[in-house]
């Protein structure tokens, strides 16, 4: 797959660049370029950033980088069962566990909540850091949810991460998660709260707590661009023209009658 000029492969985290040391010095460039483009596209693009995978994957796949990026493309692209073998190989050459809680994830998405719910209680969420145990609640949640367990997804999210008015990186996906699994209990008033606060958490944008809201409020958004309601009075228009036009031809025959 072809890499844009301006991608030198630099752009990768040093830990990443350590890796790939102990690759031929053309051969880590060209890997670190594929990964630098799944970086780039994954968001956007993740049919793309999945291409670059491949790539990099058939030039490095005993890199755990590698493995890992392969995961995030193949999960990405909800190839779930791609992705949790990849992050299951990239755990084995690491030994870490920060992988964990989108490996349950992925199980989720392979319709198995029971496993992510085991996965959820297991030991290896003790050691993960905080921003991985509060992942891990999301995703324990979002698996009682699979499972129509609405009350039970509620108290799963109520911890002191969510009582906190500290703004950290999880913040806003965590009071949205809560104000979702409240909307979808019925308990709308509560569910606004927390569509608010998250919404003041939110500080780039990563959730549509704002739009939810607004819904909630009964705000409708209008599409400026939309020219529909422009087509519908032009075409009023012309059928009144029609008419008139009508309207002169029968007065005619009737004068001339």
């Amino acid at each position: 797959m072809p890499i844009p000029e301006d991608v030198t492969g630099d752009e990768i985290d040093k830990d990443v660049r350590q890796e790939l040391q102990s690759l031929p010095k053309g051969l880590a460039e060209d890997v670190a370029k594929n990964l630098v483009m799944v970086a780039r596209l994954i968001d956007e693009d993740p049919e793309g950033a999945y291409g670059y995978s491949k790539v990099a994957l058939r030039l490095a796949s005993r890199v755990a980088a590698v493995r890992e990026a392969a995961g995030f493309a193949a999960y990405a692209n909800q190839k779930y069962a791609e992705a949790l073998a990849e992050f299951r190989a990239a755990r084995r050459m690491t030994g870490t566990v920060e992988l964990w809680p989108v490996m349950a994830d992925c199980e989720r998405g392979l319709g198995r909540p029971e496993k992510a719910l085991d996965m959820a209680g297991a030991p290896e969420v003790q050691k993960l850091d905080k921003a991985g145990q509060v992942e891990m609640r999301l995703v324990a949640a979002g698996a009682r949810r699979d499972m129509d367990q609405l009350d039970a997804a509620i108290v799963t999210l109520q911890s002191p991460e969510l009582a906190s008015n500290s703004v950290q990186p999880w913040t806003a996906r965590l009071r949205y998660a809560y104000a979702d699994a409240l909307l979808a209990a019925g308990r709308e008033g509560e569910a606004r709260e927390w569509f608010a606060k998250a919404v003041e958490a939110d500080r780039d944008g990563s959730t549509d707590a704002s739009d939810r809201l607004a819904e909630l409020d009964g705000v409708e958004f209008v599409d400026a661009f939309d020219g529909s309601d422009e087509d519908d009075d032009i075409e009023a228009g012309a059928d009144v023209d029609i008419a008139e036009k009508d309207k002169e031809q029968d007065q005619d025959r009737d004068d001339r009658d």
